[in-house]
């Protein structure tokens, strides 16, 4: 059995309101609960200012449609994020958005909606273990959810546990046909004779928002890449909108020979940060 964690100090927007976190209720028929029928988004916020928000919710929107979930538009996901985030008063602070489909049937059936839309802000705490294991299961990269950032997050919980257990804080994952995908919670980068590459969208990845910021900021190649390359590259590194870039030091316990590239790209990354916050 799984311990019980402690749950961090928490500001919640449900539905156009600040309310007290166990008072952040929705119906036990929610599709979001029920069978993961929701899309949600994790951006930081510095000194008050979510960081990428435009693209954050840019994307949510785009997975609410493929989803086929209500969106409630643009200027409540905003509310919700900034309201939260400001209520907080986190100098580096964790922004959660939901939008679930709503009520519904206690089978896979279509919700009847509407959607609830939920906040939730508590301190960011950095990640300081930079180790990754890679697991055995694949992702599906012709699935129906296939690079939607949906709440159907089983597999990630599973994968995650794996390298909690071995001591790192990122599982690595192919995809069905052995290509290099994705961590559980980030983008990845190898750095094989001086050259970046990173995953395609096309082997499954998701659209990360910081994936998309070091695609500007850095000389970066998309392509294919097979699995063991995280064994053979020179550096490997990672993307997410709460490690921002993060150079590992080792993978599957063998040491990564640099970070240089690594530390370059997050220099440049926190340079975009500082221009945009």
């Amino acid at each position: 059995m799984r311990p019980f964690a402690t749950v961090p100090t928490m500001h919640v927007w449900l539905n156009g309101r600040i309310v007290a976190p166990d008072q952040a209720v929705v119906q036990v028929d929610d599709h979001g609960l029920v069978v993961g029928d929701a899309v949600f988004t994790t951006m930081r916020a510095l000194a008050g200012v979510p960081v990428a928000l435009d693209r954050h919710l840019a994307r949510l929107e785009a997975h609410l449609g493929a989803m086929q979930i209500a969106s409630p538009g643009v200027p409540t996901l905003t509310a919700a994020v900034q309201e939260t985030v400001a209520a907080s008063g986190y100098a580096d602070a964790r922004a959660r958005l939901t939008v679930t489909a709503g009520s519904g049937s206690l089978g896979s059936s279509a919700a009847a909606g509407p959607p609830n839309v939920i906040c939730a802000v508590t301190e960011h705490q950095p990640r300081s273990v930079a180790k990754a294991v890679t697991v055995p299961w694949t992702r599906n990269e012709r699935g129906a959810l296939a690079g939607l950032k949906t709440t159907s997050y089983g597999e990630n919980v599973r994968m995650l546990g794996v390298a909690t257990a071995a001591g790192a804080s990122e599982a690595l994952m192919a995809n069905s046909v052995g290509e290099l995908c994705e961590g559980t919670g980030s983008n990845v980068f190898v750095v094989v004779d001086g050259e970046i590459v990173t995953p395609p969208l096309s082997s499954g990845c998701l659209a990360g928002t910081a994936r998309s910021i070091v695609i500007e900021v850095a000389d970066v190649s998309e392509r294919a890449l097979p699995f063991d390359i995280v064994d053979r590259a020179d550096e490997v590194f990672l993307t997410s909108s709460m490690r921002f870039v993060q150079p590992l030091t080792h993978v599957d316990g063998k040491e990564c020979a640099s970070q240089t590239v690594g530390t370059e790209v997050a220099a440049l990354f926190t340079a975009w940060v500082d221009d945009h916050v």
